[in-house]
């Protein structure tokens, strides 16, 4: 079915970064995943495309697209590549970049959006927490007023960028006596005395991003850092959340559609008893339910972002979009896989890959069962 979301303009953008993917990025995929990240020169390319300064004003070097599409489009590309790709852009300018342009003032902007457009300055999101995972209003970390400056001292698991970011948006408790309330955010960076990074941690894939560890001890930030009202962090994050799950259903969904494309394709080429296995009925029929699955999910999703784009999607049709899309692809890619047969099981094919990068979707930006949790409670339950 066609798509009616995006415009001439839209696609124009696609095909820029679709160019850039291929000429990039594609050659460098093994290098990424050896090192267990993207590397500096990746940012900067992407930053001189203009890729990660959407969110940015324009005085800022950004181009402030104001239309969420174009957020979308790249994320679509970005996820048709890897689910790598659009996690990490997605952490530094979807994710972590929002709060900066919103919440900080005049120096702050100045200080920090103009590198993280060029891709100069990189930064993560530190809410997880070791013991604590999406039960954010809980954290440990703490900082404490001393004259003018704040101590900060905690520790945050599974930071993606965590292991390369400039400046990680930290959320701290102030004010423990407020629980939920007394949550405040701290633009920490990273060259500062008592940061330091834990292990680049060993997941089950993405191999090409750096999931981190990391530690704050006695770390000793100014006034100057904190990222919007003093303990209204709590508040801010349930603001920036429907864009982070927004952005992870698209994600979900566009790489298990590249896969499923490359499946039925598969199913084509590949023989079998003397006859292609898209012959049989039993693929056939498979691969029917898998790509109206698909499409079906693709209109409710495409539906969300025209929503956020005029400012309207909620946090709970934000949910519902979240871990349907992430059931969806991990059923997708997981008939994909038996479709391919053994060779669905082995690490030199995409579909192997991408199955083992697609897991963590049903558990990160909030577990499927906390998203079913708030979406009954808006039920009156």
């Amino acid at each position: 079915m066609k798509r009616e979301i995006y415009d001439e303009d839209h696609e124009a953008f696609r095909a820029s970064v679709k160019q850039f993917l291929d000429r990039e990025v594609t050659p460098h995929l093994d290098t990424y995943a050896a090192g267990h990240g993207l590397d500096r020169d990746f940012w900067l390319a992407a930053g001189k495309q203009g890729f990660l300064g959407l969110e940015i004003p324009e005085e800022y070097g950004g181009s402030e697209a104001g239309d969420y599409r174009f957020n979308a489009v790249l994320t679509e590309e970005l996820a048709k590549v890897n689910m790598t790709l659009p996690s990490c852009v997605g952490i530094h300018a979807d994710i972590t970049v929002p709060y900066l342009v919103h919440l900080t003032n005049d120096e702050q902007k100045a200080r920090w959006l103009p590198g993280a457009a060029t891709g100069e300055i990189l930064t993560a999101i530190g809410m997880t927490e070791p013991g604590g995972g999406s039960d954010l209003a809980n954290l440990k970390t703490t900082a404490v007023r001393d004259g003018d400056d704040w101590v900060i001292n905690g520790s945050k698991t599974f930071i993606t960028n965590g292991g390369s970011a400039d400046i990680v948006l930290v959320a701290a408790r102030t004010s423990p006596e407020k629980k939920a309330k007394g949550i405040s955010l701290f633009a920490v960076d990273t060259t500062l005395d008592g940061f330091s990074v834990g292990r680049v941690l060993d997941k089950v894939g993405q191999d090409e991003s750096d999931t981190a560890e990391l530690a704050f001890e006695d770390v000793r930030v100014s006034n100057d850092d904190l990222v919007g009202p003093l303990d209204t962090g709590f508040i801010s994050m349930m603001q920036f959340l429907p864009q982070e799950r927004l952005g992870s259903a698209i994600t979900n969904l566009a790489h298990a559609r590249q896969i499923l494309d490359e499946t039925v394709q598969y199913a084509k080429d590949r023989q079998a008893f003397g006859q292609p296995i898209g012959s049989f009925q039993n693929t056939q029929f498979l691969l029917a339910d898998l790509v109206t699955r698909v499409e079906v999910t693709q209109a409710y999703v495409d539906q969300c972002v025209v929503a956020h784009t005029k400012q309207e999607l909620t946090p709970v049709d934000a949910a519902k979009a979240k871990w349907w899309t992430s059931q969806v692809q991990n059923d997708v890619l997981d008939h994909c896989v038996q479709v391919h047969g053994g060779y669905g099981y082995m690490n030199e094919y995409r579909v192997a890959r991408a199955w083992r990068d697609a897991r963590v979707t049903k558990i990160w930006a909030g577990s499927n069962e906390i998203m079913k949790m708030l979406i009954g409670r808006d039920l009156g339950l």
